[in-house]
This record gives structure tokens, C-alpha cells and sequence, in this order.
């Protein structure tokens, strides 16, 4: 569920039409619906309330502090994989308890920061890091919680950008090697190893892998129980999906259905960490139609918006449903279909300006006929849109606003060129 829908043949996010949010901030623009953000972490705690878990919102998706200070307010914890992340969600006024640290990558820097803040727990990539962050806890004096990631060897059927519990890769260690870690750091004083983490990839549009992944973990999570070790906590991640395309996605409540009796007698703290599945549908880009021109036998739509707004068609091959936002009576719709059959469409390529042949928006996508200055919107751009986006070209990044019931918040005002330059003098 979101709240983007068109009535009167306009599309409205919440109570106010995007046409009339666009006359006060332009395009292209990042609107955001305040009560969408919240209706899907809500759906998360619902979901998973017999395991009382602890919901860590995944900043990387979209982290504007605004966006922090208001899940943060219904008792989220976050997932930060960078010290600019932690920064952000101290910034947005985010309890550093709650706070799960990743990325394979942690500097000196970033870990004492994190030290300081007193975040829940470092999960842990590799051996190396660890003895560098017990290193760093000892000498600031101070104790620390890991969780050790584990790569379970799942495959999650996404994109192979975003796939991460497959053998090989960057992140965690084998689910075989984690018994040799805990062997030799389990019982250290200054880094706590009283959590399993893993993440097997985004989106993830089925039940089944997290079914598999779970279980081979708890019998991990069992081994090193029998073996004296203290497991407390469980984080399962993220991935969850969101409705690129109408009922694409399984709800909170389809995933914690099969999930919820795996952990329920376990004795473990639960701790998720979604991102896309509530920031994904809560978001939308809306672009202004600069040109059409016929190219061979293709037609093309060329937008103000482009690779550098929002990288995902080029990157992921990301598919985004997009829509005029003003429609004649026949083209309002209701639902975002990949294969749209009304009568008077035209099939065409949305663009954008930048000099690269891979910036588009969508590729034969079936659209109303559009002219100079309508306006498109690029639903599910929530998740791994604004926080992606670029000045490549020298182009100024877009704004972003977040509207709750008839309210228009400017989170983030555009752009300008001096901002551009601003780091140069």
C-alpha cells in the first residue's frame, strides 16, 4: 500500500496533487509520503510482534535526516554501513543503541566513532576486522558487542549486484568457518560475540530463501550453544521487497508468517533490518518532459531527470512503472502493470540528458501521448533513488519533500551551481 493515487484524473501524493507540489519546488523532485514510510514500518511491527524485534531501518536507502527523526520517533533502530550513516542518524536525533554497524570495509576512524556512540552491535565481516576493532576497544578501555556475519551459501534470485549470501562473496565468512572464529575470539573481554548476523541479498521476492538461510544458521546458532557459547540475538537482515509492479512483493506479514515460528522458541532477539520494503513505494521522482523525437524507428521521450537522479535502469536494470501525472479520463489507473493495454498508448524510450547512451529512465514502455512540459512521475524511487543520485555533468542534485496529509516539507532544497563548486574554492 502507498499513497500515491490519482483522483480527477491527477495524481495526488496523500491529500495534495503533485501538480500543485510541483509549482512550489520544481522538477525533478523527490516526493515522499510521510504516512506510506509509516504505514510499512508499522506493517513490520505488526508482523513481527510475537518476536518483539527490534526494526533497524536500513539508512543506505534512503537517509535523509528528516526521514530518520520520523522513524525514529515510532522506535526504529538503524542499520549504518558507513560512519557518514552513523553521523546522519545521530544528526536525526536516532538512539546509537539501536544502532547495527556493516560494510567490509570499517576504517580506524569510523570504528572508534562507532565505540564512542555506543552502538548495539559491529557486525563483524572477517577475522581481520575483528581483531582490529578488539585492538581499538582496548585501547579506548571500552567494550563492545559483535554480531559475526555468516554467508550462509543461499541464493536469493536477484540481481547479481545485489546478491550477498552466495558463496565467494565480499561479505561475512562461510557458515563453516564461523565455528573457528568463535573458537578463537569467542570468549574475548573487549569484542562480546553474542550475535549472528546475515543478509543474503535485495530484493528478495520470495519466502523460501530466508526460510533456507535461517535454518542452516540455527544450526549454527545450535552448535555454538552446545559448544558454551552465548548467542543472544539474531539479525536476518533486509532485502525484503517492495511493489515495483502491483502485488509483486510479499507483505511484512507473508514473510513473518514463515519466519516468525523458525526464531519463536529459540531464545533469541530478533533484529531486522528492512529498507526498501519501507522506503521503496513511499517515494516517487517526478520529471518534466523536455522534447519527444523519433530516432529510427524509436521514439523517444527525453525527461529533466536522469542517470545521475536516479541510477537504478542503468545499473540494475531497474524497472520503474511510470505515469503522466495529469491523464484523460481513459488513462487513469489504479494499479502499475509492466504490460499496459489501453487503447491510444504509445510504445517509447524516457531519457535523459546526459551524454552517456545508458542514461534512461525506462525503455519501450507503453505511455499517453506527451508533449513539452507534462509532467512523469517514476513510482517505488524511495529506496536507492535521491541517496544514489550524482552532480555528474555537472548537474545539480534534486530536492527532496516529504508531504504528510496536506503538509509540503522541503527536506533537502535543490541544488545550485554554487553548490556545486563550493568544495573548490
Amino acid at each position: 500500500m502507498d499513497h500515491f493515487n490519482y483522483k480527477d484524473q491527477q495524481l495526488f501524493c496523500e491529500n495534495l496533487s503533485i501538480k500543485e507540489i510541483v509549482e512550489k519546488v520544481d522538477t525533478p523532485s523527490y516526493i515522499y509520503s510521510a504516512n506510506t514510510f509509516k504505514h510499512h514500518y508499522e506493517g513490520f511491527q505488526k508482523a513481527f510482534a510475537p518476536l518483539d524485534p527490534l526494526i533497524c531501518y536500513s539508512v543506505k536507502a534512503c537517509g535523509n535526516i528528516n526521514i530518520i527523526k520520523m522513524l525514529s520517533e515510532m522506535g526504529s533502530g538503524f542499520d549504518v554501513v558507513s560512519g557518514g550513516e552513523l553521523f546522519r542518524v545521530q544528526q536525526g536525533g536516532g538512539d546509537s543503541s539501536k544502532v547495527v554497524y556493516a560494510g567490509v570495509g570499517k576504517t580506524d576512524a569510523e570504528l572508534l566513532q562507532a565505540i564512542e556512540a555506543g552502538i548495539a552491535f559491529f557486525n563483524i565481516e572477517s577475522e581481520a576486522e575483528l581483531e582490529n576493532l578488539i585492538r581499538l576497544s582496548q585501547s579506548v578501555n571500552k567494550q563492545v558487542h559483535g554480531a559475526l556475519r555468516v554467508n550462509p551459501d543461499v541464493d536469493p534470485k536477484t540481481h547479481r549486484h545485489t546478491t550477498t549470501g552466495k558463496r565467494g562473496n565480499k561479505f561475512g565468512v562461510d557458515i563453516e568457518r564461523a565455528q573457528k572464529v568463535f573458537k578463537d575470539y569467542g570468549n574475548n573481554d573487549w569484542v562480546k560475540l553474542s550475535c549472528i548476523h546475515i543478509h543474503i541479498g535485495s530484493p528478495v521476492y520470495t519466502v523460501d530463501p530466508y526460510v533456507s538461510a535461517i535454518t542452516k544458521t540455527l544450526e549454527l546458532i545450535d552448535t555454538l550453544r552446545k559448544q558454551d557459547f552465548t548467542i543472544s540475538s539474531f539479525i536476518i537482515g533486509g532485502g525484503f521487497g517492495a511493489d515495483y509492479l502491483t502485488g509483486q512483493s510479499p507483505s511484512a506479514a507473508d514473510y513473518a508468517k514463515e519466519i516468525v515460528p523458525l526464531i519463536q522458541n529459540k531464545n533469541l532477539k530478533l533484529i531486522l533490518e528492512p529498507g526498501r520494503s519501507i522506503a521503496g513505494n513511499a517515494g516517487v521522482l517526478i520529471t518534466k518532459v523536455l522534447y519527444t523525437k523519433q530516432a529510427g524507428d524509436k521514439k523517444m521521450v527525453i525527461v529533466d531527470a536522469a542517470m545521475n537522479d536516479l541510477i537504478r535502469p542503468a545499473f540494475y536494470d531497474g524497472y520503474h512503472f511510470i505515469w503522466p501525472v495529469s491523464v484523460d479520463k481513459k488513462f487513469e489507473i489504479d494499479h502499475r502493470s509492466q504490460d499496459i493495454a489501453i487503447e491510444g498508448t504509445q510504445t517509447v524510450d524516457v531519457v535523459g540528458p546526459i551524454c552517456e547512451s545508458v542514461d534512461f529512465l525506462a525503455k519501450n514502455r507503453a505511455l499517453p501521448p506527451l508533449k513539452r512540459g507534462d509532467l512523469l512521475a517514476v513510482f517505488t524511487a524511495g529506496a536507492y533513488g535521491f541517496v544514489m543520485s550524482s552532480q555528474y555533468n555537472a548537474r545539480p542534485r534534486a530536492a527532496e519533500v516529504l508531504i504528510d496529509d496536506k503538509d509540503v516539507n522541503i527536506i533537502r532544497r535543490r541544488e545550485t551551481y554554487e553548490d556545486l563548486i563550493s568544495h573548490e574554492k
